[in-house]
């Protein structure tokens, strides 16, 4: 799998909203006590409900310490608590799952709060299809992000061939500013198998000196919007883990972070882990 994506300056995202800081600092809270943490990880990793005294007698705890702390976690939402006769059966909240991880994602800056998609776009950026003189441009672009060390495992430059073979036709973009190529963008199918037909990985460049003008926005956009017109209904990426701003802006198109892969691969001798990201069709 490529790892093809945006380098590009730092900016800031839109503070998170008063009432979203508040829920948030509520779910760490109830995690701040490691009985808890525990206790919901026990939870989670069961195979259905679980009961309380399976619980005390995993952590070696009391019942009445492990009762006061499922009540804690049941108030905000993390599990499930339901009678059964005498005896009550516990399981994860499977919403828990999803959100929470996001919440983390949200205040370490990987996922900003944003509407999708980008709306503040340059007016000096043009995105059209890339066309067969483009291609020069596009692979100088791919060098220049290459050399950030943090846009992709690839150490030497594709061939025309190669990413003409594997690009879909119809989703190939470069941007221009001032008749200047500055920005590329191509979505590649995640598998030849059939069934992932409207799956597509993504990759999108900007070149060195442009990055912070807005090119990725005007690029993203026009790659998702297309995207969505024709059908497909999984875009997909990995993204390196340092590179913030190019994760900020694909959130910021509707990408949500699925999971981290720790020291997927190295590039120059040192490893690297990666966000693996998606975005579903609305």
């Amino acid at each position: 799998m490529y790892i093809d994506n945006l380098f590009m300056t730092s900016t800031l995202a839109p503070a998170i909203s008063p009432n979203d800081a508040a829920t948030y600092a509520e779910w760490f809270a109830t995690l701040a006590d490691p009985t808890r943490v525990r206790l919901l990880q026990a939870i989670a990793s069961a195979t259905g409900e679980t009961t309380v005294g399976a619980l005390t007698d995993l952590l070696g705890i009391s019942q009445s310490t492990c009762s006061h702390h499922l009540r804690k976690l049941a108030e905000v939402g993390f599990i499930h608590l339901r009678k059964d006769g005498t005896s009550t059966r516990v399981s994860v909240n499977q919403a828990c799952c999803s959100g929470f991880p996001q919440a983390a994602d949200v205040v370490m800056g990987l996922l900003a709060p944003r509407p999708c998609c980008p709306t503040d776009l340059p007016e000096d950026v043009t995105v059209r299809p890339l066309t067969s003189r483009d291609w020069p441009a596009v692979r100088r672009i791919y060098a220049e992000g290459m050399a950030t060390g943090v846009a992709t495992f690839e150490t030497a430059v594709p061939s025309r061939t190669v990413l003409d073979a594997k690009w879909l036709p119809d989703h190939r973009w470069v941007a221009e500013i001032d008749g200047v190529v500055v920005g590329w963008a191509a979505i590649t199918p995640a598998s030849t198998r059939p069934c992932y037909a409207g799956v597509g990985e993504t990759s999108l460049y900007v070149a060195d000196g442009m990055r912070g003008r807005g090119v990725g926005k005007a690029l993203i956009h026009r790659q998702v919007t297309a995207a969505d017109t024709a059908g497909l209904w999984t875009l997909q990426s990995a993204i390196f883990s340092e590179n913030k701003a190019s994760l900020a802006l694909h959130h910021s198109a509707g990408f949500r972070t699925v999971g981290v892969r720790e020291r997927i691969a190295q590039r120059d001798g040192r490893w690297h882990d990666t966000i693996f990201i998606e975005r579903r069709i609305p």
